[in-house]
């Protein structure tokens, strides 16, 4: 599960940037992408969960 991690926090940043942008409020963009940012940071944390296949390879 934790290697789709990276893609669901990628997917979850755009929607926010989607949907955060379009309100039209004071603040929103700061929040929307104060948000954004902490997706993509936890997205970058989770790659290290995706399988590498080159080293499985050398591995056998």
């Amino acid at each position: 599960m934790k290697r789709y991690l990276t893609a669901i926090f990628l997917a979850l940043s755009a929607l926010i940037l989607v949907f955060g942008l379009r309100i039209d409020l004071q603040w929103t963009g700061i929040v929307t992408w104060g948000l954004t940012l902490i997706c993509l940071i936890f997205a970058a944390y989770y790659t290290k969960y995706i399988p590498d296949e080159k080293s499985k390879k050398k591995r056998e």
